[in-house]
């Protein structure tokens, strides 16, 4: 699977904000690994600088030094629409209502080709979704039309092109963006796509204010956390602290947080509806070890989002849990790679078995999913070499059987092999002992967040939003 996107957004007078976003968006490097950059603010002019690359290839001392300013939003990107390159690397600018503006997009819409030929756009002149908003905001009235007074505040114009422009998309979407004297964040009605407010300084005396994808995001930069965003929520801080405006009717309002959030995508030490992540996943492995036990000698995880609900799996199961591999740090992981020769390659770089924890044993192994089955083929592959004498496999989610329109870039139902093989023939394909995979209702319940709503799209078909193709997708699932 592909990552999501990672916003972060920063108004702190005082402070060198470039440094807060350089901090903020390694936090967030796991979200994106394709591109980065970050969007100054002065109070007169914004200064973009983005490229190819992980964060500290993009950045480095004398970069971040040489931005000076009081508000900044930055991004880490993952390509789900639009080329990997230069041009779609973000935030994206525009230069209109005086200094401009940048905007930093997390997610994918779904209603992208519908809102260009609204707009009398060409085919091939929007590069991505994040693109087309940006042209939206830069060509809706609002930038132009006069206050009350006659005299338009400095940012009223791109506040106002937001509310007119945010009802109108459809899909997944948490987006930074900044004018010369303003900082704003803004989630989609159904909250597919995590977003989250942090203070700078005391509560009585605000030094200022964060927005980041995640928590461990204010963390790096001492920020404390004070809420998520809502779905459905426009926030815009300024010299006045932060309003909250709602930008479209509460009906509309219907939110459906990512469960892969939880499952894979975010950091253990974030915060997602009040849980933190880690534990969550650590319940996973033990609501896993009741529903499918296994006769085994050592319980080890997949690092790294596998390792929590190992130690969850072998704490109900009474296994002992240890490490079986041993990950290189320093590659990425292996869904970057374009084709499967080349990821199962990845696999054997990025991991190395430690061959006398697992030779004459009977092994555990849980990982947090299976897409394409390659990277599991290839770590099973290796524990047998090391002297494994039985493999079972425990995955912490449900079976993935349907692809994402949301921002998550899980391939189509042709790739994905639990869409069309059936549970034998996937244990034969990965040369295990055993398989089984956690069921949704213990899931959410491993989740522990009662009354809160969750996207489970890929694992049921259910889909929050309409996407482009429902029929077809339908279909397609029916006749398999």
């Amino acid at each position: 699977m592909k990552e999501a996107c990672g916003v972060f957004g920063v108004y702190a007078p005082g402070r060198a904000v470039a440094q807060l976003t350089f901090d903020g968006l390694h936090a967030l490097q796991h979200r994106g690994q394709e591109s980065a950059g970050m969007a100054v603010g002065d109070g007169e002019a914004i200064t973009v600088v983005k490229d190819m690359g992980l964060v500290t290839a993009v950045f480095d001392e004398r970069t971040v030094s040489c931005l000076p300013g009081h508000l900044a939003v930055g991004h880490t990107r993952y390509s789900t629409t639009g080329a990997s390159t230069w041009r779609n690397a973000q935030p994206v600018y525009r230069s209109v209502g005086g200094a401009g503006f940048a905007l930093g997009h997390n997610g994918n819409l779904t209603n992208t080709a519908e809102l260009a030929e609204a707009a009398g756009m060409l085919p091939g002149v929007v590069a991505s979704d994040s693109d087309l908003v940006a042209e939206l905001l830069a060509a809706s009235a609002a930038f132009s039309e006069p206050a009350a007074d006659g005299e338009a505040a400095p940012g009223a114009g791109l506040e106002a092109a937001l509310l007119e422009i945010l009802p109108r998309l459809r899909g997944a979407f948490s987006f930074v963006l900044l004018d010369a004297t303003r900082v704003m964040g803004a989630r989609d009605p159904a909250g597919l796509r995590p977003l989250c407010l942090g203070r700078l300084g005391p509560a009585e005396a605000p030094e200022g204010w964060v927005l980041a994808s995640e928590s461990p995001a204010l963390d790096i930069v001492g920020a404390a956390f004070v809420r998520e965003l809502e779905p459905g929520e426009l926030v815009v801080v300024d010299g006045d602290g932060v309003r909250s405006r709602r930008y479209v009717d509460d009906g509309a309002v219907d939110p459906h947080l990512c469960i892969f959030e939880f499952v894979y995508f975010a950091r253990p030490d974030s915060r997602l509806y009040g849980r933190e992540v880690h534990g969550a996943r650590r319940r996973m492995g033990e609501l896993l070890a009741l529903q499918a036990p296994a006769d085994a000698d050592l319980v080890m995880g997949v690092p790294e989002s596998g390792v929590p609900a190992a130690e969850g799996f072998a704490r109900a199961s009474g296994i002992p849990h240890g490490q079986g591999l041993v990950k290189n740090r320093y590659i990425g992981r292996t869904f970057i790679t374009p084709n499967q020769s080349a990821r199962a390659e990845g696999v054997r770089r990025k991991l190395n078995p430690l061959r006398e924890n697992i030779a004459g044993k009977r092994i555990v192994v849980v990982d947090d999913s299976i897409v394409r089955g390659t990277t599991q083929r290839a770590v099973v592959r290796m524990l047998r070499e090391a002297g494994a004498t039985a493999v079972h496999l425990r995955i912490s989610s449900p079976p993935l059987m349907w692809p994402c329109f949301y921002g998550i870039d899980i391939p189509s139902e042709e790739e994905l092999i639990a869409a069309r093989s059936t549970v034998p023939e996937i244990e034969a394909f990965l040369g295990v002992d055993s398989l089984a995979y956690l069921s949704l209702d213990n899931l959410v319940a491993a989740i522990d967040a009662p009354g809160a709503g969750f996207c489970t799209a890929c694992l049921t078909g259910e889909y929050p939003v309409p996407v482009p193709r429902p029929a077809e997708v339908a279909a397609a699932r029916t006749t398999a």
